[in-house]
């Protein structure tokens, strides 16, 4: 019988599989919704997932350069929500509407 303090140890398989399930989530809001707003939490959450993934593998190899990427990754995040959300407002201006089919209409 395994005793308790190995039942109480979490593992990488335990970090990698939470971060697929987040990432799972976040793709679904993407394919799923037409939301713009929804759809940029969704990317955020994907994003999430991947650093979760960094932070895990760095932590269980002791090497720092996962850490480092997290960082990157986050700068990446934030400058995606700072676009994204300007396109939403042009979109809302032009149209009085967010949807992503306008989207489209933004080429011409």
């Amino acid at each position: 019988m395994p005793s308790i303090e190995s039942l109480n140890q979490i593992g990488l398989n335990h970090y990698l599989a939470l971060s697929a399930i987040i990432f799972s989530f976040g793709m679904i809001g993407v394919l799923m919704r037409k939301n713009v707003i929804v759809m940029l939490m969704s990317i955020e959450l994907m994003l999430n997932a991947v650093n979760l993934s960094f932070i895990a593998f760095s932590n269980f190899t002791a090497n720092l350069n996962g850490q480092i990427m997290v960082f990157f990754v986050m700068t990446i995040a934030a400058a995606e929500a700072g676009v994204g959300l300007a396109i939403a407002v042009m979109i809302y201006k032009k149209f009085k509407e967010i949807n992503i089919r306008y989207f489209e209409q933004l080429r011409g």
